[in-house]
Order: structure tokens, then C-alpha cells, then sequence
């Protein structure tokens, strides 16, 4: 069993039951950021790594710590690099790409793999897989699906930790704009079309 294969098995056993942020979500952050590896110049071993230890600890969006999830990720991706066959530089390279991956940090990787994993990353939030773990999470916190008064925020700024629907405005429409990659950017375009489809057709039901 090579290294990836070996992160693989401990990182499954690492995963908690969110479904927003569970094994099935790394191994999707995973396939997109091998399909964007194709297409660059890149240390894929380290990319791939990163991918699979990127949210070994996940903070629920409800507690205060959530916004050190990938801080802690970090830290605790360089102990477990530590055992498998990875060079100082190696892990130097995966932890910052993981550390630095974060909407929430608001932070572009200096380098290519930490771009290409944050790029891997926000695609897990776009699309139909985007829209149902936005529900996902929006439904296991308890908030409504929309503002009655104003559903798609015409009036008012987004708040997403009252309204599920406010966090497409708030945060997903935003994340084409922000990718760092050009087949980052291609299919994030495609995925944001999901997103407005699926706006649309909400608009007509409600």
C-alpha cells in the first residue's frame, strides 16, 4: 500500500459524520483536485495529500472555533505526514496549502498546490453537491430555508446563520470569481450555472 492509499484508510477513520464534511466530501475535493492536477505543473503527491488531510478537523458552523478548522488541520496534518515518506519540504508545502485553503481565512496559497486544493475545495461547494450540503448543513443548525419578506436578499445584506438561501449570496455566487486555476475556473463556471438554474426555478415555486 503506497502512501496515498495509507492516508486514505487513516483519514476515513478520522472522519466525522457531517455530511457536509465527511469522508464522501474529501474524496470528492480529492477527484477534482486530480482532474485540475492534469492540466498543471504540480506536485500531485503533495496536492492529493493535502486534499484527503485538508479537513481533518472540522468544527461544526455552529461552534466558535469554526474558523480554525484548517489551522488545525494544518497542525495536525504535519503529525501524521510525519509517519509516511514525505520530505520536510513536502510537508511544509501540504500544511500551508491546508492551512491557507479556508474561505473563512479570506487568504489566496502562495503556491501552486495550495491553489489547486482551495480551488478543489470551493467546486465541493457549487453545483447540485453545493446545494445539498448548503441544505445539509443549514438543516442540521436548524435555520429556515428563506427570508419570506425578501427570499433572494434584493433589500438587505445576506445572513446566512439565519437563512440557508442567504448563504448562496453571501458566499457561493462569489467563489467563480475567486478561483485560481483555469479548469478551476471552467468548471466552477459550469457549477454556478446549477446554482442560478436552481434559484430560478425557486423564484417560480415561491
Amino acid at each position: 500500500m503506497n502512501d496515498i492509499d495509507s492516508l486514505k484508510t487513516e483519514v476515513k477513520l478520522l472522519m466525522g459524520n457531517d455530511p457536509a464534511h465527511d469522508f464522501e466530501h474529501v474524496m470528492r475535493v480529492y477527484k477534482n483536485a486530480k482532474k485540475i492536477c492534469e492540466k498543471e505543473k504540480v506536485n500531485e503527491k503533495a496536492v492529493l495529500s493535502a486534499a484527503l488531510l485538508h479537513d481533518i478537523v472540522s468544527y461544526p458552523k455552529s461552534d466558535k472555533r469554526s474558523k480554525l478548522s484548517s489551522l488545525e488541520s494544518s497542525k495536525k496534518s504535519k503529525q501524521i505526514l510525519k509517519k509516511y515518506n514525505f520530505s520536510k519540504e513536502e510537508i511544509l508545502v501540504i500544511s500551508d496549502a491546508i492551512r491557507d485553503h479556508s474561505f473563512s481565512q479570506g487568504k489566496i496559497p502562495e503556491t501552486v498546490e495550495g491553489k489547486i486544493l482551495q480551488d478543489a475545495d470551493r467546486l465541493d461547494a457549487l453545483g447540485a453537491i453545493g446545494i445539498a450540503r448548503v441544505f445539509a448543513t443549514g438543516g442540521s443548525l436548524g435555520r429556515s430555508f428563506y427570508k419570506m419578506d425578501d427570499p433572494f436578499c434584493k433589500k438587505r445584506l445576506p445572513d446566512d446563520e439565519m437563512w440557508t438561501i442567504d448563504h448562496f449570496f453571501q458566499k457561493l455566487l462569489k467563489l467563480e470569481s475567486l478561483m485560481n486555476t483555469k479548469s478551476g475556473k471552467a468548471e466552477a463556471k459550469m457549477r454556478t450555472m446549477v446554482l442560478n438554474k436552481f434559484l430560478h426555478h425557486l423564484k417560480r415555486e415561491i
